[in-house]
């Protein structure tokens, strides 16, 4: 079951769960996939709403936004999903399908073909209108040596948020 609700209205409820994390949806043909993403939010930029993301070019995530140049986020409004947080914030698509180790249903978005998680509740559908790869000559260099190498950058997606709601299995 859908309810609908406003881009903004949860936004405060995004900033809370990106610790410990939420969940990054991508696909790609017939392949689907899912990542934590523990940094990002929803803003406006040109008048629209925005919800921005940071993937680094080695996960295989980044391949499949690359293809699709769309995604879905997918937030817990409960608490009972820590294990699979875990699963999904450590393991790789190319090791394991996650939506089949954590018995997720993955449920085509409303807008675009991307799923979102049928077990999570609050979702955002989102089309890339821009990205910008992270350039470390100007990261600032406490930030650098924490989370950069020379091995692995990020891409800043900022997709156009098309849908919101709460689903919820019936």
């Amino acid at each position: 079951m859908y309810k609908e609700i406003g881009v903004f209205e949860h936004a405060n409820i995004v900033l809370e769960k990106m610790t410990p994390g939420v969940f990054l949806n991508t696909k790609k043909g017939n392949v689907i996939n899912t990542m934590i993403i523990g940094w990002g939010g929803i803003s406006v930029i040109w008048g629209r709403p925005i919800f921005i993301v940071l993937v680094r070019d080695s996960r295989a995530t980044y391949d499949l936004i690359e293809s699709s140049s769309e995604f879905t986020v997918s937030i817990p409004l409960k608490d009972n999903l820590k294990k699979e947080i875990g699963i999904c914030g450590t393991k790789s698509l190319r090791d394991m399908d996650k939506f089949k180790e954590c018995n997720f249903t993955p449920i085509k978005g409303r807008k675009i073909d991307t799923p979102i998680i049928a077990e999570v509740g609050l979702h955002y559908e989102c089309k890339v209108i821009y990205k910008q790869d992270l350039d470390q000559d100007i990261v600032p260099q406490i930030v650098k040596s924490r989370y950069y190498n020379k091995t692995a950058n990020h891409t800043v997606y900022y997709g156009e948020i098309i849908d919101q709601y709460i689903y919820e299995k019936e």
